[in-house]
């Protein structure tokens, strides 16, 4: 089965946060950490640690999710991610991402 993900990139505990939805976590935050577009917003301001992300077993679900969340206040948004990751830790940190094969 293939799953979906409303992810939360962000560049510093508290700081600029960005909202996304993949259906490949995986490769969506390698392609983030290593800037495949550096004009996108999260190239600008160095969005890349994964501080959030739920699953989806619908990509439908999943862009509901993330349209819900575009409209949550900001502080919302922080008391998500302070209940599941209260230090901001990287949660992709330990993933063994392959970084010499990136989709375009």
């Amino acid at each position: 089965m293939k799953y979906w993900y409303v992810y939360i990139m962000a560049n510093k505990p508290d700081g600029v946060i960005y909202i996304g939805v993949t259906d490949s976590i995986e490769e969506r935050v390698k392609e983030h950490k290593i800037k495949v577009y550096p004009k996108s917003f999260t190239a600008k301001y160095n969005c890349d640690k994964l501080v959030y992300f739920e699953e989806f077993e619908s990509g439908k679900e999943a862009e509901e999710r993330e349209k819900n969340f575009k409209n949550w206040k900001r502080n919302w948004k922080i008391e998500l991610i302070e209940e599941m990751n209260p230090s901001w830790s990287d949660l992709s940190t330990n993933w063994n991402l392959n970084y010499k094969k990136i989709r375009n």
